[in-house]
């Protein structure tokens, strides 16, 4: 080739299936070509000696509450977080916005709000909820990348947990769709009483909140909702597993022939219960953290390319939620998006492919994100170029969050983000944003067939 819009030159090409020392050339906003000392002369050239060329991170799972909660979080500050993180495409949940994504209209409404604030490109799950099952087909037309179902309380009340026939009939009808479901697993009946049992007993403290939603009620709802996905022939996708147990009980439904994926998050990587108690409920979440043997575990199984996603969750709120000593009253959710790579590049526990392919390639496979999560001729331009040598510890106001509160404040993270590249354009450098919201949203791609956890 001879002409390029941009060259990225002389960095480390990171992908799933190897590194390589060489060039990416970028042409009307997709990747032209890889390799040493391209022949191309670009309108812009981007020094990259030194640094590695990482695909732009893509998140399947954050919460930016727009519209209705922008005081929580909203797309402008949430997706501005993740360019800084070397991101370039998430899927945001369906509930916390008002309205939430349950109808058309919502939809419309949530895709024109990110349309108009988003700094990266954006997929919007649609919710699985009980008097809901009607709108499928028309959220599904409208390009909703798939739908969500809690199987307990969500804690917004607009979102209510799907029943088993609910379930069970929205996997069908999902089903000869194509379309994906999710399930946040946790049984309603054993959570809901033993969160009774321990406010008639006056135990409010984290290590209560973690004995009220034990692992036994993690795995139930994740071998139902397996089972249903078997009856039914949908494809299911398990969110935030935390414990080893559950991504086994989808390896066995997968070797029987469902169609089954599951993720897990930082958090269960990085901290235990203790960590709660400790921290407070800045690491609150549902499922809770749960133990030192847990969390190895979890290692493992991502160690040893089972547990193939590894999303974000990001779930924030304002500080006032967060305060007080009631556990149980807090609000759940941790805020986390914008260092999930570099926290794994820190931990320095997988190799460089192995940290694209589960912060990126995965998850755009999985979710049938065309055009995303790997540096292959003909995809989507997606770059974050990253300084390795760079380690650091977090400081609260390098966050980009609307709230700027963390777990992870005080840790240590490795891999400088020096720009973030969207479609060929420069979104983020050198710790600043470049230029107005571009992000879009993302078409679905064909079906993934993905067999991977």
């Amino acid at each position: 080739m001879s002409d390029a819009d941009q060259v990225v030159r002389g960095g480390t090409i990171v992908r799933a299936d190897g590194l390589s020392r060489g060039d990416v050339a970028i042409v009307d906003g997709r990747i032209a070509a890889t390799g040493a000392d391209l022949a191309a002369t670009g309108v812009e050239e981007v020094d990259a000696t030194g640094l590695h060329v990482f695909p732009g991170g893509v998140d399947p799972h954050v919460h930016f509450n727009e519209p209705g909660r922008t005081d929580w979080e909203g797309i402008a500050t949430g997706s501005e977080a993740l360019a800084a993180g070397g991101f370039t495409t998430y899927v945001d949940m369906p509930l916390n916005n008002l309205p939430v994504t349950i109808d058309a209209a919502a939809f419309d409404q949530k895709r024109a709000a990110a349309e108009a604030a988003s700094h990266v490109d954006f997929g919007l799950w649609a919710g699985l909820v009980p008097g809901g099952m009607g709108a499928i087909e028309e959220l599904w037309r409208r390009g909703a990348h798939g739908f969500k179902a809690f199987l307990c309380d969500s804690g917004v009340a607009e979102f209510p947990p799907a029943d088993d026939l609910t379930l069970l009939e929205g996997m069908r009808r999902c089903a000869a769709l194509g379309a994906i479901v999710l399930v946040h697993a946790e049984n309603a009946a054993i959570v809901s009483g033993l969160a009774l049992r321990a406010a008639a007993e006056g135990r409010r403290r984290a290590s209560d909140f973690a004995a009220s939603r034990p692992v036994a009620a993690e795995l139930e709802a994740i071998d139902r909702a397996l089972f249903f996905a078997g009856e039914t022939g949908c494809a299911l996708h398990v969110v935030h597993v935390s414990t080893p147990r559950g991504v086994e009980l989808v390896e066995r439904a997968r070797a029987a022939g469902v169609d089954a994926t599951c993720e897990t998050c930082p958090h269960y990587l990085l901290l235990t219960a203790d960590d709660a108690g400790r921290l407070g409920a800045v690491a609150k979440c549902a499922p809770p953290l749960r133990t030192t043997g847990d969390r190895d575990g979890l290692w493992r199984l991502v160690e040893s390319g089972r547990l193939a996603i590894v999303a974000s969750d990001h779930s924030p709120s304002p500080p006032a939620l967060k305060a007080g000593d009631d556990f149980f009253a807090a609000w759940g959710g941790i805020a986390s998006c914008q260092t999930t790579r570099t926290i794994l590049l820190a931990e320095g526990r997988l190799p460089l492919t192995a940290v694209a392919a589960i912060t990126a390639g995965s998850a755009a496979h999985r979710f049938r994100l065309g055009g995303k999560g790997d540096l292959a001729v003909g995809g989507d331009a997606d770059l974050a170029i990253v300084d390795l040598g760079h380690e650091w510890q977090l400081r609260a106001e390098e966050l980009r969050y609307r709230h700027r509160i963390s777990p992870y404040v005080g840790r240590r993270l490795r891999g400088r983000i020096v720009r973030t590249m969207l479609r060929g354009r420069t979104v983020h450098r050198d710790g600043e944003l470049v230029g107005p919201p571009a992000g879009r949203l993302v078409p679905r791609g064909q079906a993934s067939g993905d067999q991977s956890t």
